[in-house]
């Protein structure tokens, strides 16, 4: 097999075939891999039949696996494979409740929040399900210049369930609610392997801004989120079975959407990547 990695076109993102993640990946393999996913923020890896062990093999070509916060959404035999399941989703007014619509960015309130996400594609509705993807590192570098000024040294506050959130979070017993971590993250941070700069948001979780009023801090929020998720900046990933997408939690904000059938099953296998404390670009 011959691996070929090609941009795809849309303002992010790399498309990967000729590969067989079930085999063992030579090193130069890996590293190409590595710095695609680096580079294009969110690889689509095609035609893949993993199993659960295979996947999280693949998996950490890109970094280490890390523990799921949620042990009722994992495989019991393999806990560090997250399942996403159309069966585990609630129905509100005839519609799926899922856990990831509106746009975010994983785990923000931890103090090293997962460097990456991936998802592998068993069971597809016939229709729907995608999941959309902006580049919040274009979006900054498109501000003004003294709107860059100004918020590069800002933060804010990054709890479970953000008093703003526009999605409900899962709930959690008190006991849970209790491990569950919260911090103050950057405004805008610098990637680490890339050296790029890129807004950090994530409105289910924020709570203002630091130094600023609770109205000045929501505002200036409101006005990036609006910026960042602008169509120009946007993937929109139609899935097919058998894909594998990583993407980088440092370089880009996803959303997903339950806009299928709910009849249909949907299933797919969730890992992510431990991450470091994210780095200020100040």
């Amino acid at each position: 097999m011959s691996l070929t990695i090609t941009p795809l076109a849309a303002p992010l993102g790399a498309e990967v075939t000729g590969i067989d993640l079930r085999q063992p990946q030579p090193a130069d393999v890996r590293q190409r891999l590595y710095d695609a996913w680096v580079e294009h923020a969110v690889l689509v890896i095609r035609d893949q039949k993993l199993a659960p062990a295979e996947f999280l093999e693949a998996a950490q070509i890109f970094g280490k696996a890390l523990q799921q916060q949620l042990r009722k959404f994992t495989l019991p035999e393999l806990p560090l494979v997250g399942t996403i399941s159309s069966r585990d989703l609630p129905l509100v007014d005839g519609k799926l409740h899922v856990r990831g619509e509106n746009y975010h960015t994983d785990h923000s309130n931890y103090p090293a929040p997962p460097k990456a996400t991936t998802l592998h594609a068993i069971n597809l509705p016939d229709t729907g399900g995608d999941t959309q993807f902006v580049d919040v590192r274009k979006a900054f570098d498109d501000l003004p210049q003294t709107l860059r000024q100004t918020i590069v040294s800002l933060r804010s506050p990054h709890v479970y369930e953000g008093s703003h959130s526009p999605r409900k979070m899962t709930a959690l017993s008190a006991e849970e609610r209790a491990k569950v971590p919260q911090t103050s993250q950057p405004l805008v941070i610098r990637h680490p392997d890339s050296d790029r700069h890129a807004l950090y948001l994530n409105t289910g979780r924020m709570e203002g801004i630091e130094g600023l009023s609770s109205d000045d801090g929501w505002a200036l929020i409101d006005q990036l989120y609006k910026h960042a998720t602008q169509t120009r900046y946007e993937y929109r990933h139609r899935w097919r079975a058998g894909d594998m997408v990583i993407w980088d939690n440092r370089s880009v904000m996803h959303q997903a959407n339950a806009d299928y059938d709910p009849a249909q099953y949907r299933f797919l296998y969730r890992i992510m990547l431990e991450g470091a404390p994210l780095q200020a670009a100040a």
